[in-house]
């Protein structure tokens, strides 16, 4: 899919990070935005952003999937079509496996696994009915291929993401569809995904154990260090125009990939670099 002026885009998460990079690389572009979140201030904000772009928002609880529905209703009822689906909302939660509780991880896998899985239900076939060229971004996360301490409830949900995504796109291929998926594995980024106390549910917030406390302050020490959103905005729009299923934000994943393939070939555990 390589032109995307005057095509409809929808962006989840939209609302700060690389949401909100996505929209104002879109909006660049010439494509009309639905933008979802569930921060409305931060949607507003990130609408601002995309100059003279049409956009319209829509406080989304991804985790929901009438939630979902709702905002594939609007799109297709409002806007006729979608060609760009991101399904880009995420949540980070740190800690030890047997430190964290059945609601932290209801909470993530409701957001990043249900959060793919209802964007797909309810915007994908509908996709595949307009009989156009298409693209599904999802967002995943080096999590995704690398498990590493400390965030393990994370990586469940970002690997289980990746399947969905690799399903997906193997699905449609067999079914001669016209729409492609990329699944976005960015390592450090300069986001705030270091802080979940800002989108965590009121029900589910509590005291953090000292291994989440040490857990956030590792992802907020790499999210200093990372790449800006917009690079990964950049990246995106160039797999899309390439057809591109895994995209790695850094060449150092590939290697580092090979060598957990290799590790594990010989039964052995990966270690974490």
């Amino acid at each position: 899919m390589r032109e995307l002026s005057g095509k409809v885009a929808v962006v989840t998460g939209a609302a700060s990070g690389i949401g909100r990079a996505l929209a104002v690389r879109f909006a660049a572009e010439g494509m009309t935005l639905m933008l979802a979140d569930v921060d409305p201030g931060g949607l507003a904000e990130t609408a601002a952003l995309a100059g003279d772009a049409e956009v319209l928002t829509q406080v989304t609880d991804v985790s929901d999937a009438a939630s979902v529905r709702h905002l594939a209703n609007r799109c297709f009822g409002e806007l006729g079509a979608v060609h760009v689906l991101c399904n880009n909302a995420g949540v980070f939660q740190g800690g030890h496996m047997w430190t964290r509780g059945e609601e932290d991880f209801a909470w993530l896998l409701g957001v990043n696994l249900w959060g793919v899985l209802h964007g797909i239900h309810a915007f994908v076939p509908r996709m595949i009915e307009q009989d156009t060229e298409g693209h599904i971004v999802n967002t995943v996360s080096v999590a995704g291929l690398f498990a590493a301490p400390g965030a393990g409830g994370y990586a469940v949900t970002k690997h289980a993401a990746l399947a969905a995504s690799q399903a997906l796109a193997q699905d449609l291929a067999a079914t001669g569809a016209k729409l492609r998926v990329t699944a976005l594995c960015p390592g450090a980024v300069r986001t705030r995904i270091g802080e979940p106390a800002r989108v965590r549910p009121p029900g589910l917030v509590n005291t953090p154990t000292q291994d989440e406390v040490d857990s956030l302050a590792a992802v907020a020490r790499g999210a200093e260090r990372g790449i800006e959103p917009s690079q990964v905005a950049d990246l995106v729009v160039q797999a899309i125009r390439e057809e591109r299923f895994l995209l790695l934000t850094d060449p150092k994943y590939a290697a580092r990939l090979r060598r957990q393939t290799e590790t594990l070939l010989t039964g052995d555990l990966p270690g974490h670099q």
